[in-house]
């Protein structure tokens, strides 16, 4: 760059840097020097004018509103041309969420959406079908625009990760050019009439957490635009998975469940979403979804998906599982000052904690001094070890008449999910999981309407006390330990921690959780007195 502008200048004023060079070093008692300066300014006048120019060039791209202005490189010159958007050229987020109803002189639609840290989207329109023998998994789009390029997608929330995205099925979809006379009905097995969603049940499906906040989640936010006219097309697909969760998928679907691997069929569809949106951990933002659907909303969903088995299924529970009777206790003395004259006994008896154990990891080490406890405090507990197996609709039933859940840290405080507002959450939490604690369920749980309460570990109550020296900072700085990263985190407080509470402290947390009980109960009683009057 500087040879051609040191070259243009030569152009521009030869005279002069001839006349320059002719001069004898000293004449007229003139340094030479006042000469290379000369040449200094006008270097400078013209790298500032260069500047100017530049930024003042349709190399650089602008955007507003309502188009874009691109750049198109010619033999002759460089202009820049606004054009009128397109379908093409509408943010696929658009598309995606059905913010737009443009329509298209026939060509299909291709684009996706690569902008979001957690998750990839691709959306397409027109002859759209399912190539299922192939390997690795083909869509194809029939009729595409000719700008369309094959695009390659693994349909799983978790892209930051990629340990675990490599283990994903990754899906190719190739737009072609629609082959003279041909119609979707000659190479189509099933023909549907509404749109579908992609998505995969790999990765970390399994695990209770990441089945709701990688998947299920993900895919009501997904779907809610269609109104359970859409059909659901996974990969990776887990049988149990369809079983165990397929009264929440009714609530989100019409229409089977398309197998993409084991249905061999072609299927084919006018319009078709290939990944799921996500906002966060185990998070709905209204403010992101049409209609300002929140997670409230999806908790509905979870009461009527899972309520439809008869309550006989609830009364066959294993022997962990039994419900232990509270002491007598009398009325709060908080629920006694209220306006409320008539409280019932009943509303001041039978409060219910619902108690999840673990049995590998963060185990519970003292769970009958806690239940004893609990049973102190005007408590009746119902223990459950929930697992794999585990209908789901035997655990919603504990928690829909339970006034609290406690639980350590783990996979099993997702069935928060399934506790009615205004109940109580207690999350013990071990040592150097605070912000795990926090941002996977403390904030979420608030986000439901539920209140919320930690029992932070201390160092003698974790097991690592004994597994390292007093002033190690694993037990006295965990950040040290965090900052590390997840992984070493993981391995360190979550694959190799249990917890033994001090009952006496654990005590004083239910004295505030029996209060904070009492008082929710008066303000229903309250509210439904008022109701009848």
């Amino acid at each position: 760059m500087f040879k051609r502008q040191k070259g243009k200048i030569k152009s521009l004023c030869p005279a002069f840097l001839r006349k320059s060079n002719s001069l004898p070093l000293e004449k007229e008692g003139k340094p030479h020097s006042i000469h290379r300066l000369l040449l200094l300014l006008i270097l400078a006048f013209y790298s500032a004018a260069s500047v100017f120019r530049l930024a003042n060039s349709p190399i650089i791209r602008h955007s507003d509103s309502d188009s874009e202005i691109k750049t198109h490189f010619s033999n002759i010159a460089l202009h820049a041309r606004r054009e009128k958007p397109s379908r093409a050229s509408l943010p696929c987020s658009a598309l995606i969420n059905g913010e737009t109803d443009e329509t298209n002189s026939g060509d299909g639609v291709l684009c996706c959406d690569r902008s979001h840290y957690r998750t990839d989207l691709c959306y397409m329109r027109g002859d759209i079908r399912t190539e299922p023998a192939s390997n690795p998994a083909n869509i194809f789009l029939y009729g595409a625009q000719q700008e369309a390029v094959t695009e390659k997608i693994k349909p799983y929330t978790r892209k930051f990760e990629e340990g675990i995205m490599n283990s994903i099925e990754e899906v190719t979809i190739n737009p072609n050019i629609l082959l003279a006379n041909q119609t979707a009905s000659d190479m189509c097995d099933v023909v549907h009439d509404v749109p579908a969603i992609v998505f995969s049940t790999g990765g970390y499906t399994g695990n209770l957490y990441h089945e709701f906040s990688d998947g299920l989640i993900p895919l009501y936010i997904t779907s809610k635009r269609f109104e359970k006219e859409v059909v659901f097309v996974v990969l990776e697909y887990h049988r149990w998975w369809g079983v165990k969760y397929q009264g929440i998928l009714e609530q989100m679907t019409n229409y089977p469940v398309v197998d993409f691997r084991e249905d061999r069929r072609v299927h084919c569809f006018k319009e078709m979403i290939v990944g799921m949106k996500i906002h966060g951990e185990l998070i709905i933002d209204p403010q992101l979804m049409p209609g300002g659907h929140s997670i409230k909303d999806f908790h509905s969903l979870l009461h009527h998906g899972l309520t439809s088995e008869t309550d006989s299924q609830f009364d066959e529970i294993e022997p962990m599982q039994k419900i232990t009777k509270a002491e007598p206790l009398l009325p709060s003395s908080h629920c006694l000052n209220t306006s409320v004259t008539n409280i019932t006994t009943n509303s001041t008896r039978n409060l219910k904690i619902v108690l999840f154990i673990r049995k590998k990891t963060r185990v519970l080490q003292n769970v009958k001094e806690v239940v004893k406890t609990c049973h102190r405090f005007g408590f009746s507990v119902q223990i459950l070890n929930a697992k794999m197996g585990t209908p789901l609709e035997t655990i919603y039933e504990a928690l829909a008449s339970a006034d609290v859940m406690v639980a350590v840290h783990g996979a099993a405080m997702t069935h928060f999910l399934m506790m009615q507002p205004g109940s109580l959450l207690i999350q013990i939490v071990p040592l150097g999981l605070d912000w795990a604690a926090e941002n996977f369920y403390g904030e979420p749980a608030r986000r439901l309407g539920l209140e919320y309460m930690e029992y932070k570990v201390k160092t003698e109550e974790s097991s690592l006390s004994k597994d390292y020296e007093p002033d190690d900072p694993v037990l006295v700085d965990p950040s040290v330990v965090t900052k590390k990263g997840w992984w070493e985190m993981k391995k360190v407080y979550m694959d190799n921690q249990n917890v033994k509470v001090d009952v006496r402290r654990f005590g004083r947390l239910l004295q505030e959780a029996h209060v904070h009980v009492m008082q929710s109960r008066c303000n229903r009683q309250v509210t439904g007195d008022a109701a009848k009057a």
